[in-house]
């Protein structure tokens, strides 16, 4: 006949820290060597709210950033003034007059297989083409296109243009 022994701790649920003499405490499950105590939560009990108010009541200066203070509220109107300036809404550019006045510049067969889309970094015409031919003749023109391009109002800035086919 063999005869087993129980282990220590062996009706206990496996993962118990009962068995190390530790008990679990808290919400955040430390470990507190001393059972009767809990350990206590470094978050208080109160929201920020109640902090920065708490806080106020004592003369304390709140402790968040300054960006996180409420700020004096600003009236709308020039903000979007702002933006409208920034972005070009509602005013002539230089894109829309060379858009405008593709077909005279570079000719309307061109002008069916081509379009400019944006001036890059103030001074590049960037021109998509459909056709790898037309871009080539387009390239070979590029002078007397800068040409025309510059005697538009507000595009005398734009110094070079850059085809691309596709």
């Amino acid at each position: 006949m063999v005869r087993t022994t129980p282990t220590p701790g062996a009706d206990e649920a496996p993962g118990r820290a009962a068995s190390t003499g530790l008990r679990r405490a808290g919400s955040r499950g430390l470990l507190d060597p001393v059972a009767s105590k809990p350990v206590p939560d470094e978050n208080p009990a109160f929201s920020r709210r109640a902090r920065d108010l708490i806080g106020e009541f004592r003369g304390v200066p709140p402790d968040g950033p300054a960006a996180m203070r409420s700020r004096a509220t600003k009236p709308v109107a020039p903000l979007i003034e702002e933006l409208l300036v920034k972005y070009q809404i509602g005013r002539h550019s230089c894109e829309q007059t060379i858009r405008d006045h593709w077909p005279e510049i570079v000719g309307a067969a061109n002008a069916a297989y081509s379009h400019p889309v944006r001036i890059d970094r103030g001074r590049s015409l960037f021109v998509l083409v459909s056709h790898a031919v037309v871009r080539n003749e387009l390239f070979l023109h590029r002078e007397s296109i800068l040409d025309k391009v510059r005697q538009l109002p507000g595009c005398a800035h734009v110094e070079e243009a850059n085809f691309r086919a596709g």
